[in-house]
């Protein structure tokens, strides 16, 4: 297990076959809180909603970031593209690609859509996954300008193409991102927002094939999800 996540563990009292049933439910499905403290009771398991609340947010980012060490490596063509979420009542905006293959690259929560939040999009991209031979994004002057930018430092720079059929890809996997969140309702705090979104783009990404680890093809989604914890079986 995880050094990281075994400190936090300790500060926890439930068994964590149940929470990490219980944040996989709340990741992978759109369901409510209600509805995950209901099914769980169903179980004769008896958790608060908030409870399940707090779990994801601790839990899902920390598991993200054990992914990130064994995800799979991505195409040299990238797919970019922002969607909005609603956090607070308010429009925050969702930054992500994926390789022209759909495998997911990175993704990144902003409050504001422009230079600077395009330019922090790339460079965390860029860091964790490589610089792409091109990129294809729609006519946002915004994201042209924060890639233009990071081009004039490059020896070789990357092709960029403004073609917006060509990013059907990446607005079309928006949804799986999109269709989990509805039933949420918005997020609280930025935090909160950033924690769940992390753990959603992880299921998603587990779909897709992108853990690699051995044995790991043998393994359902679900277990795919508990090995990050150190776990196979789920409640």
């Amino acid at each position: 297990m995880n050094d990281e996540l075994r400190k936090l563990l300790k500060r926890m009292h439930y068994p964590l076959e149940v929470m990490l049933t219980c944040v996989r439910w709340y990741a992978a499905y759109p369901l409510s809180l209600r509805q995950i403290e209901e099914m769980m009771a169903e179980r004769c398991v008896f958790v608060d909603h908030s409870t399940v609340s707090r779990w994801a947010i601790r839990l899902l980012p920390l598991l993200e970031k054990i992914f990130r060490k064994r995800k799979r490596p991505v195409g040299g063509s990238w797919r970019m593209d922002e969607t909005y979420i609603k956090v607070k009542g308010a429009w925050k905006y969702l930054y992500r690609a994926v390789d022209k293959e759909g495998k997911t690259i990175d993704f990144l929560l902003t409050s504001k859509r422009d230079k600077a939040a395009a330019k922090r999009f790339f460079d965390k991209a860029m860091e964790a996954n490589g610089t792409p031979e091109k990129v294809t994004m729609d006519k946002s002057g915004a994201n042209k300008t924060a890639i233009d930018e990071i081009n004039a430092s490059m020896k070789i720079p990357m092709v960029v193409l403004q073609i917006k059929y060509l990013n059907n890809i990446v607005e079309q996997d928006h949804r799986a991102v999109k269709r989990i969140t509805k039933p949420m309702l918005g997020f609280k705090s930025l935090r909160s927002a950033k924690s769940i979104l992390a753990g959603i783009e992880l299921m998603h990404m587990i779909r897709k094939g992108q853990l690699m680890m051995e044995g790991g093809e043998d393994l359902s989604f679900a277990d795919q999800f508990y090995a990050l914890a150190g776990k196979i079986r789920s409640v």
